[in-house]
C-alpha cells in the first residue's frame, strides 16, 4: 500500500538533481549552500506534502526560488561564494568543440552569471536555464511580468558587458 511518504520519497528520487543544479545557479556556484538550500526546501515541502494537490514540481520550485530570494535577508551580509567546478550543467553538453573548449566556455558563462544579483540571477536561471515563460517566471518570483522582462533585459546586458565576446575571459569585478 502506497503512503503520502512514498510519494515523497520518489519525488525527491526524481527531482533532487535537477533541483540541485538549479539551486547551484542561484546560489552562484557554491554547492553547499545549494544542497542546504533545497534539503531546507525539500524538508518544509515535506511537512506540507499531503496538501498539494496536481503536480508538485512548480510548487517546489516556487519554494526553491523564494528560499534562496531569502538567503541573502537573513543574513547580515553577503557570504562569499565558492567558484564553480567543472561538473556543474553536465547533463546539457554543447555541441560545438571538444570536451575542453565545453568547460571553459561554460565556467565563462558560470562565472559571469555568478555576478549578477541575486534577483537578476533568478530570472535568468528561470528563463533560460529552466526555460519558463515570463508569466511563469513572474508567478514563481511573486513579480510582474514586466520586472520579468526589465531585469531579463538588464540581465542579459550585464551578462554581454561580462562575458567578452570571443568567450575567453570574464570581466572581474571591481
Amino acid at each position: 500500500m502506497a503512503t503520502v511518504d512514498d510519494g515523497f520519497v520518489e519525488f525527491v528520487r526524481e527531482r533532487s538533481s535537477a533541483l540541485l543544479r538549479t539551486a547551484r545557479l542561484l546560489c552562484a556556484g557554491d554547492r553547499a549552500a545549494a544542497e542546504d538550500l533545497v534539503q531546507d526546501v525539500l524538508a518544509r515541502v515535506y511537512c506540507r506534502w499531503s496538501r498539494i494537490v496536481g503536480d508538485p514540481e512548480p510548487y517546489v520550485r516556487t519554494a526553491l526560488f523564494n528560499a534562496a530570494k531569502h538567503r541573502w535577508r537573513r543574513r547580515s551580509r553577503r557570504v562569499a561564494e565558492a567558484q564553480w567546478d567543472d561538473a556543474l550543467m553536465s547533463e546539457h553538453p554543447s555541441a560545438e568543440g571538444g570536451h575542453e573548449d565545453q568547460l571553459a566556455a561554460r565556467d565563462v558563462a558560470m562565472r559571469a552569471l555568478a555576478q549578477l544579483p541575486p534577483r537578476m540571477r533568478a530570472v535568468i536561471v528561470l528563463r533560460f536555464f529552466e526555460d519558463y515563460s515570463e508569466e511563469q517566471t513572474a508567478n514563481v518570483l511573486g513579480c510582474s511580468t514586466g520586472t520579468v522582462k526589465s531585469q531579463t533585459s538588464r540581465g542579459l546586458t550585464k551578462l554581454r558587458g561580462l562575458i567578452d565576446l570571443t568567450g575567453d575571459r570574464v570581466e572581474e569585478p571591481r
